[in-house]
């Protein structure tokens, strides 16, 4: 039996506990007040009503979420059926559409008069066809972005910066310029994976039942006395085949072996003694942060109620912005209430102060071509030296890739999902 540290108490440090403590003494520290990092559920009483509402880990789906299934399985947790819908709506021009069906997507009826509107139709029904081909063929040039990928084949500014790049900057929280440069295959292979190169047959996407926190207290049935808040580590020094946590306000501890389930920066922040290999390829994995607003504030999505979607992107001049993007939470969770709950990216200034319920900031990954270059050595890093890190940023950035992570380093102890 190994005595393993593990270090941060998102979904990959938490499913890394979990599997690990199957055979072996584990303890996890957490440096906030709380476990669950991107699984944030608030509660929020509005005109004497309770009601839980989700703020960073929302949704998943039947399809490219195996793992985490499993795992909810395993535990004894359910799912509730949720619609994935995106919309788009230019600040600028007004233009605004929904994509959930034909009904939303000619919201604004005068779009039904509009050349430019068709021909965006036309596009997106191209850009899948062409995607699947180049998928089905492997035809991939090395390190092509989206955005060469765009120009090359002639798609139009409107097209892209009305549907692809405010998609793919709405999933992976960045810039519409970031989005230009993402590695095309890496973009493509997502977007097949999931279902968004089709019109139709995609994935039925859930929610957790009462808020994604619900999963939290079974995950840590058998490990619970042996998580550690407010832990504030100073640093991880690795000698003589040990590892030892110090902290900056308690007694240093030893451990066998070390799980670093925190992001890539700050696990590059925490080692004493980094090898060049992690320096390379911790260091290529950055994230981006983001501030996320709770509120009730419906100017923020489409102006058309017909064009409100779970999923809600405004355009504006710069496109350099983070992603501004609302998630609506009654279409998202299910909530029925007379209030339009809404979580919003990096839009706080136009938000009705007044109508704010809470304040948050999460971090992202930054996917470029050096950081998905890092991803592929992950093995010169992982598991040497007793130390073996966990976390989205080795896949997609997406919870069943944190859950991903961290079995694959369970593995290398026996430990094992059950299927």
């Amino acid at each position: 039996m190994k005595n393993i540290a593990i270090i941060g108490s998102g979904i990959s440090g938490l499913t890394a506990a979990y599997l690990l403590a199957k055979k072996h003494h584990v303890t996890v520290f957490e440096k906030n007040s709380r476990i669950g990092g991107h699984t944030a559920t608030v509660d929020v009483d509005k005109d004497g009503k309770a009601y839980s509402i989700d703020t960073g880990f929302i949704v998943f789906n039947d399809k490219t979420y195996p793992n985490f299934l499993s795992l909810l399985s395993e535990i004894g947790i359910g799912r509730q059926a949720t619609e994935m819908s995106f919309s788009v709506h230019n600040c600028q021009t007004g233009l605004e559409y929904n994509g959930h069906n034909l009904d939303t997507l000619f919201a604004q009826r005068r779009n039904l008069l509009r050349p430019s509107f068709w021909g965006l139709v036309k596009e997106i029904l191209r850009f899948n066809k062409l995607c699947k081909n180049i998928l089905e063929s492997q035809n991939y040039h090395s390190g092509l972005t989206l955005g060469e990928f765009l120009t090359e084949n002639n798609f139009s500014d409107f097209f892209s910066e009305h549907y692809i790049l405010p998609m793919g900057a709405a999933i992976w929280s960045s810039s519409l310029a970031e989005m230009e440069d993402f590695e095309f295959k890496f973009f493509v292979q997502f977007f097949h994976n999931h279902g968004l190169l089709n019109i139709a047959d995609r994935p039925q996407w859930y929610v957790i039942p009462n808020g994604s926190r619900s999963y939290l207290t079974p995950l840590t049935k058998t490990f619970k006395n042996s998580i550690k808040l407010n832990s504030n580590i100073k640093n991880i020094e690795r000698n003589d085949g040990q590892i030892q946590i110090h902290f900056n306000d308690a007694p240093s501890e030893t451990f066998d072996e070390v799980v670093i389930a925190c992001h890539s920066d700050e696990a590059l922040s925490l080692l004493s003694h980094p090898s060049d290999d992690e320096k390379e390829i911790l260091g290529a994995m950055p994230y981006s942060q983001n501030s996320v607003i709770l509120h009730t504030d419906e100017s923020l999505l489409p102006h058309k109620e017909k064009a409100w979607a779970s999923w809600n992107y405004q355009l504006s001049q710069d496109r350099n912005k983070a992603a501004s993007v609302t998630y609506n939470m009654n279409i998202l969770q299910g909530i029925k209430s007379p209030h339009t709950f809404c979580v919003t990216l990096n839009q706080k200034e136009a938000i009705d102060p007044k109508l704010i319920l809470r304040e948050f900031t999460y971090h992202h990954p930054i996917f470029s071509s050096s950081s998905i270059k890092a991803q592929q050595q992950r093995d010169k890093i992982c598991g040497v030296k007793h130390t073996h890190y966990a976390g989205a940023y080795w896949h997609s950035g997406f919870h069943e890739d944190g859950v991903k992570s961290a079995v694959e380093v369970a593995k290398r102890f026996d430990c094992f999902l059950d299927k």
